[in-house]
């Protein structure tokens, strides 16, 4: 189960590593290009409730994964999370396989 810290006064995203390492690769490619967006998911652990929180370069971010060794990435995936900051105006945590 891999973790997103985000800023220092909020909880934690936990996830498993492939998730976390897809949705570690379409943050950092955002960030680097220097935009700001928001990020979305249905917390399991809280019920289900959604959840959104805005990330931007200056606000802290760290990624831990349980495994050492990077998931094989689905390009597919990561093509519907980067999608979904124009179609919902942030990244929408996503299932890797669209009929889940």
């Amino acid at each position: 189960m891999g973790v997103l810290y985000y800023d220092t006064t909020l909880g934690a995203l936990r996830v498993d590593d492939r998730t976390l390492q897809h949705l570690k690769t379409v943050i950092i490619t955002k960030l680097r290009r220097g935009e700001k967006f928001a990020l979305s998911w249905d917390a399991q652990e809280d019920g289900g409730r959604p959840t959104t929180i805005w990330i931007d370069p200056a606000i802290q971010l760290r990624f831990e994964f349980d495994s050492p060794e990077p998931a094989e990435l689905n390009q597919q995936w990561l093509r519907r999370m980067t999608d979904s900051v124009t179609l919902h105006g942030g990244i929408h945590l996503v299932s890797e396989h669209p009929t889940e």
